[in-house]
């Protein structure tokens, strides 16, 4: 879904989010940095990592392409630079394997932090190699075209969640979150905080104290109608049933 209503495009453009915003987002991680902007913006769950551990951060490159055509990819990466992350839709659902390894080359090259596709990857083995990140709705063997015009730097829906150029991505084992620009060096401040009041409540755990009581749970079991029963007791209800 682009933004643009005179045809296919590719947008030049300087916007980035706010560096120390980025990093501190990078830091938290989706799950955290999720709840600090309140439990909105992540994309859907079909997006999985190629292989586990990778967690980064970054400005969107959006791609918008034809599923099936990779061509858009390659006049994205003319607009990728460093800590970028490299983020494609495509107009309808597709499986299809629109990136490998020779596309990673490239964007490790201008020091692209990975890539999020609603689509298919393919050399998968050596993507985990190179430690590139990825996420994507599916693997597959399955080549692409490179006929079909498309836009670069508008926005588009990844995922079912609206991403902009410039917005930051999140993404890590959780799955990916998407950041409005503008609303970024806000989110990191929350997320911050997240932070140390989780670092707070895990020296608490350590000590061996209980989340029903760190938490204030118990009234909440209480107003809820749920009691402790002892076993006799138990057993001296089933009793009164026989």
């Amino acid at each position: 879904m682009s933004g643009f209503s005179d045809g296919h495009v590719i947008v030049r453009t300087k916007a980035r989010p706010d560096a120390a915003a980025v990093k501190v987002l990078a830091e938290a991680g989706v799950a955290t940095a999720h709840e600090a902007m309140g439990r909105r913006g992540l994309l859907s769950p079909a997006l999985r990592p190629i292989y586990s551990g990778a967690r980064i951060a970054g400005r969107a490159v959006t791609v918008l392409s034809h599923p099936g055509d990779n061509l858009m990819i390659h006049a994205a990466i003319e607009q990728c630079g460093a800590g970028d992350i490299l983020a494609v839709a495509t107009t309808s659902l597709s499986h299809d394997g629109m990136f490998g390894e020779l596309f990673a080359t490239a964007l490790r090259v201008r020091g692209v932090a990975g890539l999020v596709i609603d689509a298919g990857v393919r050399d998968v083995r050596e993507l985990t190699a190179m430690g590139f990140p990825v996420w994507s709705r599916a693997v597959s063997a399955q080549g692409t075209v490179k006929a079909s015009p498309g836009s670069v730097n508008v926005p588009v829906v990844l995922a079912g969640a609206r991403v902009c150029p410039g917005d930051v991505l999140v993404a890590d084992d959780d799955g990916v979150l998407v950041v409005a620009r503008r609303d970024a060096p806000a989110v990191a401040g929350e997320a911050t905080a997240r932070m140390a009041a989780e670092a707070a409540r895990r020296d608490k755990f350590r000590e061996g104290v209980l989340g029903l009581d760190l938490y204030g749970l118990r009234a909440t079991l209480d107003r809820l109608g749920v009691r402790y029963v002892d076993a006799a007791d138990a057993d001296a209800d089933d009793a009164d049933r026989d």
